[in-house]
């Protein structure tokens, strides 16, 4: 690791995941640039300071998984999990993700420029996401609250059995999951798109999105389900 007064720089060609991890799980510096990281897995994973760390290049599995208040930009590729069980914080991927982005996070907000693949907000519990492109199918799987905005097209089985999640699609959806349907586009939902696009730099009217959301049919009691 080499420092300046502003920025620790951490090369992965010479220094472990193990070793770059550890210091941001307690950082001595509050940027870090990670260097040759080379589709590394777990990059990231774990922080929980107000730290800013920027990965020059592709991510593997789980990037910045379980961040607590970082910062953390992917500049390039994710692989499968990126920010998976994210508390807090924001997380930013330059290209395209791969499978379940942003799987059970409960909080902040997962910036996706590209597009990405199948699952993408599987069993969200409260996180943001906005995808600049498409997403895959089976996205929104069980999301249970949060948002999820998708600014090109949306895969097959969109919102299967969702809870309370939102989801905005600007684009084309293939077909909707179980329990999920087109919901009415308010106002409210109108100012809270335009939130979330200004927070991850997408410049889209919010005019252009439909919302979807629960029926709310198959998580309530009823007495034909006592046999």
């Amino acid at each position: 690791m080499t420092s300046t007064l502003e920025t620790t720089v951490v090369d992965l060609a010479t220094t472990s995941v193990r070793e770059l991890n550890a210091e941001l799980h307690a950082p001595k510096a509050t940027h870090y640039a990670v260097e040759h990281p080379q589709g590394a897995h777990a990059l990231a994973a774990g922080v929980a300071t107000p730290i800013t760390v920027d990965i020059h290049g592709h991510a593997g599995y789980y990037a910045a998984g379980m961040n607590d208040g970082g910062t953390i930009t992917v500049h390039g590729n994710a692989g499968t999990g990126v920010a998976e069980n994210m508390m807090s914080g924001l997380v930013r991927v330059t290209g395209d993700a791969s499978q379940s982005a942003g799987a059970t996070a409960h909080g902040g907000l997962l910036v996706i420029e590209g597009s990405a693949s199948m699952r993408c907000g599987i069993s969200m519990k409260g996180v943001d996401i906005v995808v600049g492109g498409d997403i895959g199918p089976m996205s929104a799987f069980m999301a249970q609250a949060g948002r999820l905005v998708v600014c090109g097209d949306a895969g097959a089985d969109l919102g299967d059995s969702i809870y309370e999640a939102r989801i905005y699609v600007r684009g084309s959806v293939a077909s909707l999951g179980a329990d999920c349907v087109e919901k009415e586009v308010r106002e409210e939902h109108r100012a809270e798109l335009r939130q979330l696009l200004a927070a991850a730099g997408m410049p889209h009217d919010p005019g252009e999105f439909r919302r979807y959301g629960s029926a709310r049919r198959l998580y309530h009691f009823t007495s034909g389900n006592t046999y």
